[in-house]
């Protein structure tokens, strides 16, 4: 057993997503999450900027002594997470693409739609993996560059943002011939219900939820469950903006967390 917390970390808010689906899924599990709100959006900054910091966040998060470190921004992990892995062997790093590739391929998906930011879209990561899985498979892929903005704004239900996702996604749903779409940014799963309600043929596959399920398999795995749950949550963010707490709010209504400032160096 291992009760030392796990640590998460995001461009911004997005990332809470996965925090709730490991309270759901493994609720004795300790949460220390970053959330890089003073540099959101990632999606438009360079390779080398994403992996500065991304360094910066993850020397944080070991430095508390986090037994784990879960990448739940899927533009970090296209860009940093092989670097990161090789700063920090001895700590099991994940990052949410490669557990959605594999969750999409055992399900014998083969015409999948992949909407994601531009970074995560012009690597091309998710159909270079799929393709790697399935060499006959069919991937179209969408940058949405608005959505994270506006979800971070706190929009993720009326009328504006469902204009945007229908800006995005009425062309690319009517034309991509594909029935299944990876949310490949953990932001999105906070709009589940616009794309259900908008396109209701669609199957969903969540990249938050998916690194979550590998999570808990590697825990078990190497006996590092944790068995017992008093230890309260830690939230931190570069820019404790009233959106951060109001969707850490929203999300975990029932469960105590403690919200702070941390600033990084540039």
């Amino acid at each position: 057993m291992d009760n030392r917390p796990i640590g998460f970390f995001d461009s911004g808010l997005g990332g809470l997503t996965s925090v709730q689906e490991l309270h759901e899924k493994l609720p004795n599990e300790k949460v220390l999450y970053f959330g890089d709100t003073a540099r959101t959006p990632y999606g438009s900054k360079s390779p080398e900027t994403i992996r500065n910091f991304a360094t910066q966040i993850v020397d944080y998060l070991v430095s508390k002594d986090c037994k784990m470190i879960i990448i739940a921004c899927n533009t970090v992990t296209a860009m940093a997470l092989e670097s990161l892995r090789e700063r920090y062997p001895d700590i099991p790093i994940l990052g949410v693409i490669e557990p959605t590739v594999r969750r999409v391929t055992a399900d014998g998906c083969n015409s999948i739609g992949v909407i994601a930011t531009k970074a995560t879209i012009g690597s091309d990561v998710y159909g270079e993996k799929l393709r790697e899985q399935n060499p006959d498979v069919s991937v179209k892929s969408l940058a949405c560059p608005a959505l994270v903005p506006l979800i971070e704004e706190g929009f993720v239900e009326g009328d504006i943002i469902e204009l945007a996702i229908k800006h995005y996604m009425d062309d690319f749903i009517n034309n991509g011939d594909f029935d299944s779409l990876i949310l490949g940014c953990t932001h999105y799963p906070l709009l589940t219900k616009l794309f259900e309600k908008l396109y209701p043929g669609i199957r969903l596959y969540s990249s938050s939820a998916e690194v979550v399920n590998e999570a808990a398999e590697i825990l078990k795995e190497k006996d590092m469950l944790a068995d017992s749950n008093d230890y309260q949550d830690r939230y931190y963010a570069s820019d404790l903006s009233d959106n951060f707490i109001a969707m850490t709010e929203y999300l975990f209504k029932n469960r105590d967390s403690r919200i702070k400032l941390k600033k990084l160096e540039d």
